[in-house]
């Protein structure tokens, strides 16, 4: 069961992408675990409560963690989340949202916001900024839990190395 505050009133997530280098588990890491449905990307979460934490790529060498809003403590240092975190890049998915729109929703992603994103991107890249990542072993680049993937029958099977 998800906790409440993960949907917003229009069924949507605000999640924040960061350069790995700079995400960071306090606690916990014994319990996280990850699930896939396509093989390319991880979707991480607290096993004990099932709390969605971030996605990250397959592999630790995109340089990018997007947190969930939900995981993040803002108020351990006394800020609201936007204070901390700046606002969303866009929202995706608005076509599934199940209510109106915040009247603050970022507007839909434009060519615009694809261009300051890449570059946000490749800058984080260039700096090094994707290590180390909280989700991959850094002698390894294994995952911290073993990726678990959903088969067709909606079953969680393990998913393949390869």
């Amino acid at each position: 069961m998800q906790p409440p505050d993960v949907l917003d009133a229009a069924g949507g997530t605000d999640i924040f992408q960061m350069p790995a280098a700079r995400a960071k588990l306090a606690a916990g890491t014994d319990a996280v675990r990850c699930l896939t449905f396509s093989g390319k990307v991880l979707r991480w979460y607290a096993e004990c409560c099932r709390t969605p934490i971030a996605n990250t790529a397959a592999s630790p060498r995109f340089p990018v963690v997007a947190l969930i809003h939900s995981f993040i403590d803002h108020e351990a240092v006394g800020q609201s989340r936007d204070a901390v975190l700046g606002l969303p890049l866009c929202r995706l998915y608005q076509r599934s949202a199940v209510g109106p729109l915040p009247p603050n929703a970022p507007p839909p992603p434009s060519l615009r916001t694809f261009a300051r994103r890449t570059s946000k991107i490749l800058g984080w890249w260039v700096r090094g900024l994707g290590r180390p990542n909280p989700f991959f072993d850094d002698r390894t680049n294994a995952p911290l839990s073993a990726p678990r993937m959903f088969d067709r029958q909606g079953q969680i099977a393990r998913a393949r190395r390869g």
